[in-house]
C-alpha cells in the first residue's frame, strides 16, 4: 500500500505542530505549511531526524494562490494527497467596540478564507488524481457557544462549522468527508 499523503497549515507551532507531528507517526508523509518557514522547517527537521517523511512550505493561508501552490508542491514532493488539515488561525482578543476593519479583514482571511482556500486546494487535487480524500477543518468550541471579548474569533468558528456542514454534503458523492476538529482553548488570565 502506497503512503498516506497530508498536509498541515498552522504546522509551526501548538496543535498544528502536535498534528503533524501524529499524521507523521502514524506513517502518513507531510507537508507542514506555515507563514514562517523557519518554524515549519524546523518541525519537519524534527520529523525527519526521527524516521518520518517531511516537507516545510512557507505559504499564508489567507492567499488563495499560496494554498494552492503548497498543495501543488504536496503532490509534486510526494506523489499523492489524501488529507488536508486546515488549522491555521489567529485567535486575538477583539471586544466588540475594539475591532477595526483591518483586523476583521485579517482574522476573517486567515480562518474562513484559509478553511475556503485549503478546500478547494484540496478538491482539485482529489479530482486531479482521481479518488476521494480528507478534508479536515479546525474549530472551537467557540464555534459552539460565544466566549466574551472575542467576538471576530468566534464568528470565524461559527462560519466554519457551517462551511464543513455544507462541503460535507457537497463532496461526499466523491468520496471525500469533511469534518471539523474541535479544539478546546485553555486561556490563562
Amino acid at each position: 500500500m502506497a503512503q498516506k499523503v497530508a498536509m498541515v497549515t498552522g504546522a509551526g507551532q501548538g496543535i498544528g505542530q502536535a498534528i503533524a507531528e501524529r499524521l507523521a507517526n502514524d506513517g502518513f508523509a507531510v507537508s507542514l505549511v506555515g507563514r514562517h518557514l523557519d518554524k515549519v522547517q524546523k518541525i519537519a527537521d524534527e520529523i525527519n531526524g526521527n524516521g518520518g517523511k517531511a516537507i516545510a512550505i512557507k505559504a499564508d493561508v489567507a492567499e488563495r494562490d499560496e494554498v494552492f501552490a503548497a498543495v501543488d508542491a504536496t503532490v509534486k514532493e510526494f506523489g499523492d494527497f489524501n488529507v488536508i488539515v486546515n488549522n491555521a488561525g489567529l485567535g486575538p482578543t477583539t471586544p466588540i467596540d475594539t475591532i477595526t476593519p483591518d483586523q476583521f479583514d485579517w482574522v476573517y482571511k486567515v480562518n474562513v478564507g484559509g478553511v475556503l482556500w485549503g478546500t478547494q486546494a484540496a478538491h482539485k487535487a482529489f479530482k486531479e488524481l482521481g479518488h476521494g480524500g480528507k478534508i479536515i477543518n479546525a474549530t472551537s468550541q467557540a464555534g459552539v457557544v460565544g466566549n466574551p471579548n472575542l467576538a471576530l474569533y468566534v464568528g470565524t468558528k461559527f462560519a466554519i462549522r457551517g462551511i464543513t456542514q455544507t462541503t460535507a454534503q457537497d463532496l461526499a458523492a466523491e468520496g471525500i468527508t469533511v469534518n471539523a476538529l474541535h479544539q478546546v482553548s485553555l486561556r490563562h488570565q
